[in-house]
């Protein structure tokens, strides 16, 4: 189960709809599971249909969080065009076997579809996701 707090589902979501129509995508760093600094990032694409971070940001970022103890607990991006469920191109770009993957649709704008999962050796899991205040 992912538990996060609103106004970081918040922060996902927002950056999701302003990067629209292109995928947004980012990080939210945290220790021992929780989820705790937002980390929007650049689609090196920019494309609506594909996401890619951007090498040297991604080296940065990673970084950061070693510096400052942190793991990435939360890997998210959106999809522009279909559900938040993640495509073959999301699985093999899944490398942290302990991170949550968000996915936000969006696709309908009065409509938030925001879905986690566990994504391990091609396996994908969906978790419940808990907000909280």
């Amino acid at each position: 189960m992912l538990t996060i707090s609103q106004e970081l589902a918040d922060k996902i979501v927002s950056h999701a709809r302003a990067d629209h129509p292109d995928e947004a995508c980012g990080v939210i760093a945290g220790r021992e599971g929780v989820p705790e600094r937002f980390i929007p990032m650049e689609n090196a694409e920019r494309s609506p249909t594909f996401y890619r971070f951007d090498s040297m940001e991604q080296f940065r970022v990673w970084r950061e969080m070693d510096d400052r103890d942190e793991e990435p607990v939360v890997i998210y991006h959106s999809h522009t065009a279909t559900e938040a469920y993640p495509s073959r191109t999301d699985v093999s770009y899944a490398s942290e076997p302990n991170a949550h993957y968000v996915l936000v649709s969006t696709r309908e704008e009065d409509k938030v579809e925001f879905r986690s999962y566990r994504i391990v050796d091609g396996e994908i899991s969906e978790e419940e996701v808990r907000f909280i205040p």
